[in-house]
Formats: C-alpha cells, structure tokens, sequence
C-alpha cells in the first residue's frame, strides 16, 4: 500500500499572525512608525527645547526598523523555501 507521501499531519500550518498577509501588513505599518519616528528625530534636531527628548524617536526608528528587516528576512526565506520545493 502507497501512500500519499507528504500526508497532512505533517503539512506545514502557518499560523495567522505569521502569514503573508499578516507580514505584509506589519511591514506597512512599521513603515509608517519609521517615518514618523523620521519626522520626531528631524523636529528634535532642529527644535533646540526637544533636543533632550531625541531618545524616544531614535528608540522608536531603530526598533521599527528592526521588525521590517526581520519580517522581510521571514518573508524571503519563505519564498525561496517555496521556490525551491515547487522546483523539485
């Protein structure tokens, strides 16, 4: 008896919040946080009264870039896993 090869318990399930979709949409909105968090570090450095309070933008444009760069790692190496499965 021959099986299916790849049954479905062992299919991969992407969670909800881990899908493409999902990702897509994260990338958007921490783009949005990138680029505000752009305009509080312009107005920090050229308002000398918010120059003690650059902190909070730079923290916010280092994290919010770090979540792009990390869900846009997830998201090729998904596709090349995709790619190179279909290729087989």
């Amino acid at each position: 008896m021959n099986g299916d090869q790849n049954p479905s318990f062992r299919r991969l399930i992407v969670p909800w919040y881990d899908s493409e979709a999902a990702c897509l949409l994260m990338i958007f909105l921490m783009d949005l946080v990138f680029l505000f968090a752009a305009a509080g570090v312009d107005e920090a450095r050229r308002t000398p009264e918010f120059g003690a309070y650059m902190g909070l933008p730079v923290l916010l444009l280092v994290l919010s870039g770090i979540v792009i760069v990390s869900t846009t790692i997830r998201l090729i190496r998904r596709f090349l896993r995709v790619m190179r499965h279909r290729s087989r």
